[in-house]
């Protein structure tokens, strides 16, 4: 069986209800299910999300961070101006699942590559999902 590592990105203060259930579509997207992911990843700047640490704990999922330069260091097929200014890196979501899934995962490995959902308390989610490598 595949294992995956999923990238998050979101807007502060998002709700725990709209990260899940970006995670539950883009996990569909993939043809995957939570229990084949072995981790979950975002920026250092969200250390603190309640959302994602819930969303991580409910699942029983590792959860790792990551510094912008880190992040910005990863090449990935949509990077973002708009995100580089708010965290001084191009990616989040799709860096983070790079890295998390192993050193050198090629962005090849991106299985759902920028799934984005605006959920019912006007915040946004986004997830990415990469085939672990190693």
């Amino acid at each position: 069986m595949s294992e995956f590592t999923i990238g998050l990105g979101c807007d502060r203060g998002v709700l725990l209800e709209t990260l899940r259930a970006a995670v539950q579509a883009a996990l569909a997207d993939a043809g995957a299910q939570p229990q084949q992911v072995v981790a979950a990843a975002s920026i250092t700047l969200k250390k603190d999300e309640v959302a994602l640490l819930a969303l991580a704990e409910e699942n029983g999922w590792p959860l790792h961070f990551y510094e912008a330069h880190e992040l910005a260091e990863v090449e990935v097929p949509h990077p973002s101006e708009t995100v580089r200014r708010y965290t001084g890196t191009p990616s989040v979501s799709e860096a983070a699942a790079l890295l998390a899934a192993g050193p050198d995962t090629p962005m090849t490995a991106l299985v759902v590559e920028k799934h984005k959902l605006k959920g019912a308390d006007g915040r946004n989610a986004t997830v990415s999902i990469a085939r672990k490598t190693s």
